[in-house]
């Protein structure tokens, strides 16, 4: 693999088939939709935390207030509650990283070794269809000088 960008005159930027530049393309954009997910996962996991240590608060607060009996019960049962059986969001996070993430992770890698390991290939072969050559902000590299 080479980091060199396949732009417009790059000697390998015809160097694959469409088809398989396709597949693996869509396995990728896959993956970047998983990786927003996961953000999604991580976001979930902070804010249950977050949420809980707030409910630890509150249970002072209502004790501070005379509501002993209340905050009694919501440290009791609320405070430190799994969000799944037998679960804290950050156990959830670790199975799907290890039971899902990491294997798609893996067979889209595996799937970039049909282009030669580039990543983003088909978005590269996108912008080369898509820009107009010689006008300003439509350059092939930062390096290309317009004008």
């Amino acid at each position: 693999m080479t980091d060199a960008r396949l732009d417009d005159d790059h000697p390998e930027a015809d160097r694959y088939d469409r088809a398989t530049v396709e597949a693996v393309g869509k396995l990728t954009e896959a993956l970047e939709t998983l990786e927003v997910a996961r953000g999604h996962l991580y976001q979930f996991h902070r804010m249950t935390g977050t949420t809980d240590f707030a409910v630890g608060e509150a249970v002072e607060l209502l004790r501070k207030a005379g509501h002993d009996e209340l905050a009694d019960r919501i440290a009791r049962e609320l405070v430190g509650r799994n969000v799944l059986p037998g679960r804290w969001t950050f156990q959830v996070v670790e199975d799907f990283d290890d039971t899902y993430y990491q294997p798609f992770r893996a067979f889209e890698r595996q799937a970039r070794e049909l282009t030669g390991g580039r990543r983003h290939l088909f978005e590269a072969e996108l912008k080369r269809e898509r820009r107009t050559r010689g006008v300003a902000g439509h350059e092939a590299t930062p390096d290309e000088r317009v004008g």
